[in-house]
């Protein structure tokens, strides 16, 4: 990518992410009640909630609390824009951990059990999800020899053929960060799992609006991750690639409405087995061929 198809990636990311992202969050909740024989919420009641946080008086714990929750997302907003400019994917993995580890940071700060209970979940995610993203980034590598973005999208080869295993530990790992059952530890994103939400218990008003958002811009690039699997020079790619990340999101809806929450034991040990079965033996068959 130049510069100029990069300023018009982040732009776009910027402007468009948390479009898209509310958007997205409105459709789980419709198709989510459609699931549970309910009508559900209008699609734009993400938005509606986001402007009404944003009203509420301002209550928090401490300062410290709203200056972390404020680094998480700008973090996240970094590694978007990282991601939509064409960059590096080691180095979109690197700032996408430190965002999370702003959140949690935020949530031990609060002194709250239930808050802090969240964040130790939320550690305990981040060690069962990693090793997968890594195996993702170092795959893409393998196929185009490169860790940039614009290189995969601009690639001759359609990355799924090369990467399938990998592929398939992506997906499943993206339970883990969009927070869907059965892997939805540290907090939901639905009311249907607990009264008290995990390392979010002690944010409201305004700065829960902030961690909302932040999750809109993050759900974006995952799926653009997604995206990187099918795209490529291709002139139909794109809208192949669109239609799988969406077949990709409702499967997670699919996923999150029929499972009961798991263990915290159980998604580290299957987030590793499926890290080092299909993810590694991909990339094993993949150097040798």
């Amino acid at each position: 990518m130049n510069l100029t198809t990069s300023i018009i990636g982040i732009v776009a990311y910027l402007i468009l992410a948390p479009i898209a992202g509310g958007l997205l969050a409105g459709i789980d909740r419709k198709i989510s009640a459609r699931m549970q024989g309910r009508c559900g919420p209008p699609i734009l009641q993400p938005f509606y909630d986001f402007f009404k946080l944003l009203e509420k008086e301002p209550i928090t714990v401490n300062k410290v609390q709203d200056f972390y929750v404020n680094c998480f997302l700008i973090f996240i907003i970094i590694t978007g824009c990282i991601f939509f400019a064409g960059g590096d994917l080691l180095l979109f993995i690197f700032t996408l951990t430190l965002a999370s580890i702003f959140l949690v940071v935020a949530a031990f700060s609060s002194n709250s059990p239930y808050a802090q209970v969240g964040a130790e979940r939320e550690l305990l995610q981040m060690m069962a999800y990693e090793p997968m993203i890594l195996l993702t980034a170092i795959g893409f590598y393998m196929v185009n020899f490169s860790f940039k973005v614009s290189d995969t999208v601009t690639s001759d080869v359609m990355g799924i053929i090369y990467l399938p295993g990998i592929f398939i530990g992506f997906v499943f790992i993206l339970t883990i960060k969009l927070r869907k059952s059965p892997f939805d530890l540290s907090m939901s994103h639905h009311a249907h799992q607990e009264l008290v939400k995990g390392l979010t218990t002690e944010f409201s008003g305004r700065t829960l609006a902030v961690i909302e958002l932040a999750h809109w811009y993050e759900n974006i690039f995952l799926l653009g991750i997604v995206y990187l699997f099918i795209a490529h020079s291709a002139v139909w790619s794109p809208i192949a690639a669109v239609i799988v990340c969406l077949a990709v999101y409702f499967l997670e809806i699919l996923i999150d409405n029929n499972y009961a929450r798991m263990k915290w034991q159980f998604a580290i040990n299957s987030s590793w087995v499926v890290a080092l079965t299909v993810g590694f033996v991909n990339m094993l068959v993949l150097y040798f061929i």
